[in-house]
């Protein structure tokens, strides 16, 4: 669905209540906090007060960076809800469609009206009451709230522009997937509010030290019929989920591998596969079979109870 097909009755349910709360998933990334600041500008644009509900207790050093230039009024933890709630209260959630992968999963019972943008595949474990506005084939939810921004009116200050900048720049992997026109209007439109595409790298600047370890796990790699790079981390290593999805972004770039899979342990029972495609091969529909899910060109699943070998060679059964 075409996000500005919904863009006026978007406007008149924000105007229908008080306080919008607005959520992401867990371990948030640049287009979780961007796509929720930039909702957050659009809320109150409309005169309505706005919130937005983190839950994570430690962040990846771009969103920690932008939380701590943000002013601490805006944001609430579930816990404090009603606090904040008044009378008529909406809950929007961004850049997930999953009830499951929210900062808390339990949100949804606390709201009556709820409405859902993103750019992820929906599946059968997808939020399924309220407003759904998913459309797959934006590169991010920061290009679909840019596109509401723009539809609306509203300027934003060079800070937010750079920060909803930076998630279109992260999902895109610097425009290299999932990039049409519209997400290229999307860039111009918020540089034209200033936004800054050297901040945009500040923001984007790795760990020495997880790069490096990004690259061990790259060493690994085993090719599978010539297409299909699949790697595995380290069993003694924990890896965050999103070091997982660079390691398979770059996995990518290397002649004629149409679609990467990483296999790494995300917490002590846990283990996480991040996928990504060209678009050929549906790495979504793949992983579905393991439990999780996604788009055709981005997926990931999360396996408890197992060890990566395990995972890895039940990953392997099934792409041959």
């Amino acid at each position: 669905m075409k996000i500005l097909e919904k863009a006026k009755e978007l406007r008149k349910i924000i105007k229908n209540h008080e306080v919008v709360f607005i959520v992401g998933h867990k371990d948030l990334d640049l287009d979780a906090i961007g796509s929720a600041l930039g909702m957050s500008y659009i809320v109150e644009k409309f005169k309505r007060e706005a919130y937005i509900i983190i839950d994570d207790e430690t962040f990846e050093p771009a969103v920690e960076k932008i939380i701590n230039q943000t002013p601490k009024s805006r944001f609430v933890k579930s816990s404090d809800l009603s606090k904040k709630k008044k009378v008529k209260n909406l809950l929007v959630v961004v850049d997930t469609n999953k009830e499951k992968l929210l900062q808390n999963s339990d949100l949804l019972t606390e709201f009556e009206d709820v409405i859902v943008i993103d750019h992820h595949q929906p599946n059968s474990s997808s939020i399924q009451n309220g407003m759904i506005l998913i459309d797959t084939e934006s590169s991010s939810a920061c290009e679909l709230i840019t596109e509401l921004i723009y539809y609306y009116g509203i300027r934003l200050e060079p800070e937010i522009s750079t920060t909803i900048l930076g998630g279109i720049v992260l999902d895109t992997n610097n425009f290299v997937v999932k990039t049409q026109a519209k997400t290229y209007f999307a860039a111009y439109h918020l540089t034209s509010f200033g936004a800054d595409p050297r901040k945009v790298q500040y923001y984007l600047k790795q760990d020495i030290k997880d790069y490096i370890i990004r690259q061990k796990v790259i060493i690994d790699v085993e090719i599978i019929d010539e297409k299909f790079a699949v790697t595995t981390g380290d069993d003694s290593v924990k890896y965050k989920r999103e070091e997982l999805a660079k390691v398979a972004d770059t996995l990518l770039q290397f002649n004629g591998i149409t679609a990467s899979f990483v296999v790494g342990k995300i917490s002590d029972d846990t283990i996480g596969i991040s996928a990504r495609s060209e678009g050929k091969f549906d790495v979504g529909a793949l992983l579905e079979k393991l439990g999780g899910g996604g788009g055709p060109q981005e997926a990931a699943t999360q396996i408890q109870e197992k060890s990566i070998n395990k995972v890895k060679n039940q990953l392997l059964e099934i792409l041959k």
